[in-house]
């Protein structure tokens, strides 16, 4: 992903309020619009209590965003329904240094951040364009474009814009079982760059692998969940197609994640009637990131999947669903009683 031409913003200007009343009364709109020149932070900084919608203009808007658990029922959209025209974007990497000398992190290192239950996002491009050229002295190259977690998180034609760890679909506790929704989203990183313990399910999502500089392959992952053994749901991709920038085979579909802070954790993945280009290795589409936890013994399966990158050439490489065992993995049962899509 080349890096993009910005335009600068700061907090003072651009941040107005429609139909706004007196202090003593309630706003008859929940509205605060952000323009070039103000900042997104600021509008949820002045957000105060639920249902309130933050309406972000046409622009380049770079900085760190992060969306408090206070926050709840929150939504953030673009003014126009293409979300190329709003770009909220940083530059932090997990191994960038921060003024006291202390790294950011993985999670740290998110360009947007939320915590907030509730939340929607529609119609904006979250991006992180930290390039690991422009850095070799760092080896903490996970770069994450947005950091989620918070139960019912909706997100709606969006862009996901980074290269490694692109999006992280957490929960805000190991014993909890945070819902997030995608749907119409663009996703493109390189390894893991969609990952996490979240219960996340993906629908009519774009995934794609950029053409990584490396003279290795795999070249990357799509996925690593790190799912919750007590857990039943995990990521769920369903009529999405995944394509590539890079050669044939040059990319793996997933491969399992188990911190070492949960160690019982046990990935689960499942992977349906999408359409896998030839970026993905066919023969081999899955790894170990450790060989103490190979992937043959995580939550793995696909089912009716097309494309030259679906192809079953090695059936033992390939876990696919019964249509009985289909029937329990569709946005219904992940979701349960949240109805984002209706």
């Amino acid at each position: 992903m080349r890096r993009r031409t910005l335009l600068l913003t700061g907090v003072a200007g651009g941040l107005t309020a429609a139909g706004s009343r007196p202090a003593s009364a309630a706003p008859r709109h929940h509205v605060l619009h952000v323009r070039p020149g103000g900042s997104v932070q600021a509008a949820v900084d002045a957000v105060d209590g639920p249902g309130w919608t933050v309406v972000v203009h046409p622009g380049t808007y770079r900085e760190v965003v992060n969306i408090p658990a206070h926050k709840a029922g929150l939504t953030l959209r673009g003014a126009t329904h293409d979300p190329r025209d709003a770009v909220i974007v940083y530059d932090n990497a997990s191994g960038t240094k921060k003024p006291d000398g202390t790294t950011y992190g993985t999670a740290g290192s998110a360009t947007f951040t939320s915590a907030a239950p509730g939340l929607t996002v529609r119609c904006l491009t979250l991006a992180n364009d930290w390039l690991r050229a422009d850095h070799p002295e760092i080896t903490g190259t996970q770069a994450v474009a947005a950091y989620l977690t918070g139960d019912r998180s909706s997100f709606e034609n969006v862009r996901l814009l980074a290269h490694q760890d692109t999006l992280f679909v957490d929960t805000s506790a190991l014993d909890v079982f945070d819902r997030q929704y995608f749907r119409h989203c663009y996703i493109e990183g390189d390894v893991d760059f969609v990952f996490g313990r979240a219960t996340a399910v993906f629908e009519q999502c774009h995934f794609r692998t950029l053409d990584r500089d490396v003279d290795f392959t795999p070249k990357g992952m799509v996925f690593a969940p790190s799912t919750a053994r007590a857990n039943p749901y995990g990521i769920l991709a369903v009529r999405c197609r995944i394509t590539s920038g890079a050669e044939d085979g040059a990319y793996k579909l997933a491969r399992p994640w188990v911190p070492s802070y949960e160690t019982t954790a046990w990935p689960s993945l499942v992977v349906r009637e999408t359409r896998i280009g030839p970026g993905i290795d066919a023969v081999a589409p899955y790894t170990n990131m450790r060989e103490a936890y190979p992937w043959q013994t995580m939550r793995f399966a696909e089912y009716r999947n097309s494309g030259p990158g679906a192809a079953i050439r090695v059936p033992e490489n390939r876990p696919q669903l019964t249509r009985a065992q289909a029937r329990s993995h569709t946005r219904e049962t992940y979701l349960g009683d949240w109805r984002p899509y209706a």
